[in-house]
């Protein structure tokens, strides 16, 4: 192999990662692989822009990922429910939520029935992104690096999500 064809696959390799950002995703909840009965909204994310701040719904909807150390719910320690920003779904527990040391809310484990999953690429190597079942919204990331005894590690945006404390109403699933 030629040294300039190897440095050239070299930069195309480099470069993808970087670039994967411009590619648009169309998602909508119908799209995940479902772990519920919940009935799934297959609302347009379009139509979510109104009632999310335009922070929350890069990352729900067009899946960014939040600069890490920048959410105030790393520092969230309260009993309480962790909901969907955009559809207000409870997705975690309060019981469910340790210190990763990633810069990122971290969860042992969802809400059972309350996410989906699908494959990501995006970074050339295969990690399983998750998204709230009912509205489809991106949420993070589940790795296997966590703590036992699951192992996993569901490491989620904070623009993503909003807490309820234990002692307040649940909001009423909108969508």
């Amino acid at each position: 192999m030629k040294r300039r064809t190897f440095l050239q696959g070299i930069s195309v390799a480099t470069a993808l990662p970087a670039l994967s950002f411009l590619l648009p995703t169309q998602l909508v909840a119908g799209d995940i692989n479902p772990q519920t009965a919940i009935e799934p909204l297959n609302k347009p994310r379009e139509a979510w822009r109104e009632l999310v701040s335009p922070e929350a719904y890069r990352v729900l909807f067009e899946e960014h990922t939040e600069e890490p150390g920048s959410s105030e719910l790393n520092h969230e320690h309260r009993a309480g429910t962790f909901i969907c920003a955009a559809c207000y779904l409870p997705l975690f527990e309060s019981q469910h939520k340790y210190e990763s040391g990633t810069g990122w809310p971290s969860f042992t484990q969802p809400i059972p029935g309350h996410m989906g999953t699908r494959r990501d690429f995006k970074l050339i190597f295969l990690r399983t992104e998750y998204h709230c079942i009912r509205c489809g919204g991106h949420q993070g990331h589940v790795f296997k690096d966590g703590p036992p005894p699951r192992g996993e590690r569901w490491c989620n945006n904070g623009l993503a999500l909003k807490f309820v404390l234990e002692t307040d109403q649940l909001p009423t699933p909108r969508g």
